[in-house]
């Protein structure tokens, strides 16, 4: 009975002893905001940019080789003159006359000029005029150059036997140490009338300038 009294006195009427604690409400669970900061743009002065690669393009070099300007008139390039031999051959016209020297009548004289073009001095040019109708051999039908030196001229007289009052084709033909350099031909030779060459300026080497 003492034990039976001792129990009934310990109890109170709670299964589950309440906390002496007061409860907590319930709170729906509320989503974590998102906090956004601004990440700082650093430029670092001492680093060193990147600077993209590409494929290099290799360059072509040009070279230019120097053109000579004439002295005469500055600014206008002139040819450059070959370094081997060269001559250029100019008919300037032709006239008639009666040689009663040699006997042959009328004869044919024909006025050419000798340029000399290349890098080398000509020597024993042999400048020879042929004519279609050429009947004997005249002394004059071929002069001799001894000498032609780089960048000089001479103006030369040549003479042929011909028919009289006929016009005829006639040839011009160069030779030199080097072989045959040039032979040009003309149809007929015009009349050069009073601009024939001065008589003491014949054969005699000047210039190209003169």
């Amino acid at each position: 009975m003492i034990l039976t009294g001792l129990l009934l006195a310990s109890c109170n009427g709670w299964v589950i002893q309440p906390s002496s604690n007061p409860p907590t409400p319930f709170l729906p669970p509320t989503q974590t905001p998102s906090i956004f900061t601004a990440t700082p743009v650093v430029i670092n002065p001492s680093a060193t940019p990147q600077i993209p690669t590409s494929t290099a393009i290799p360059f072509i070099t040009a070279t230019f080789s120097p053109v000579p300007v004439s002295s005469d008139t500055p600014g206008i390039p002139t040819a450059i003159p070959p370094s081997g031999p060269s001559i250029s051959v100019e008919i300037l016209g032709c006239n008639t006359s009666i040689d009663v020297v040699h006997g042959m009548g009328e004869v044919t004289n024909a006025f050419v000029v000798l340029r000399n073009t290349g890098g080398v001095e000509l020597t024993n040019l042999n400048v020879t005029l042929n004519a279609l109708d050429e009947g004997r051999v005249h002394p004059d039908k071929t002069v001799e150059v001894p000498s032609l030196p780089i960048g000089y001229k001479a103006t030369l007289k040549l003479t042929v036997d011909s028919t009289y009052k006929a016009e005829t084709p006639i040839q011009i033909e160069v030779r030199g140490d080097a072989g045959l350099f040039q032979r040009l031909g003309a149809d007929s030779c015009k009349d050069i009338g009073v601009l024939a060459p001065n008589p003491d300026s014949l054969n005699t080497p000047m210039p190209n300038n003169s």
